[in-house]
């Protein structure tokens, strides 16, 4: 069986920056076993499949490890796909998942993913979790993950998490994140549970984050940097129930693989 296959590089501006992600054409579904290994033998931080029915388009993500419920970087690029090579004409796609209808719209040169919030609550911190990020936070809060509020971006930038010990926290990933300095505000994503050290930009972890900045900046449209080492750039608003994640994307690659 051939698979068309295209790697996309997602919230970026030119290639080798922003987060990579393979995106997987299917005609149907393969055994959740094949897909998995398809992800870990690609192993970027997520790879999307999709199958198109009826007009409809299903679409689940995994990582090299596991599958996950959502993921923004490799929505955007399953979208940047569909207009850039497929001939998609719409301005708008809609994708069946795990996590409801996602919606996403294209306008100029940007993909835009409407997404759910996911707000974070205050929360007590564990000691393994702090000990292996090394820092004092302002406040700990959780949602699907950890968001740790530093004091600066450049305490975000000097984190050198103990990979090992954050492989125990219980939640799939760990988001670091602080007030920025040529944007709004700054994250970086850790989640080693999930066969991802760091990710290199997160667009899920942003359906907590806008949220969280919303309230504290006072402000509804916002620039983010995730300050990875590839980085990222996103164009957040906050829409009540919903959140707008916006970002670009290129090409890398376009090819097929044989399962």
């Amino acid at each position: 069986m051939k698979i068309p296959i295209y790697q996309i590089d997602a919230f970026a501006e030119e290639r080798f920056r922003g987060n990579p992600a393979a995106v997987c054409m299917l005609q149907e579904w393969l055994p959740d076993e094949t897909l998995q290994q398809i992800a870990a033998e690609n192993n970027l931080s997520e790879t999307a499949f999709v199958v198109e029915k009826n007009n409809s388009y299903e679409l689940r993500w995994f990582t090299p490890k596991v599958e996950v419920d959502l993921c923004g970087h490799a929505t955007l690029a399953t979208a940047y796909a569909y207009k850039e090579h497929l001939g998609y004409k719409p301005d708008e796609i809609a994708f069946r998942t795990q996590s409801g209808l996602l919606k996403v719209e294209y306008g100029g040169n940007l993909v835009s993913l409407v997404f759910p919030k996911r707000e974070a609550e205050p929360c007590a911190a564990p000691d393994t979790f702090l000990r292996a990020l090394n820092v004092q936070p302002i406040e700990v809060l959780k949602s699907r993950d950890y968001l740790v509020v530093l004091r600066s971006e450049d305490e975000v930038r000097a984190v050198e998490p103990d990979f090992r010990q954050l492989k125990q926290v219980d939640c799939l990933g760990v988001i670091i994140t602080a007030q920025g300095k040529d944007a709004d505000f700054v994250s970086r994503f850790f989640a080693p549970q999930a066969g991802i050290d760091e990710d290199p930009v997160t667009g899920s972890a942003h359906t907590t984050l806008i949220p969280y900045w919303s309230a504290k900046l006072r402000k509804k449209s916002m620039i983010a940097l995730q300050v990875s080492e590839r980085g990222g750039k996103l164009y957040c608003d906050d829409l009540s129930d919903k959140v707008r994640i916006s970002g670009k994307a290129v090409t890398y690659l376009v090819g097929q693989i044989t399962v």
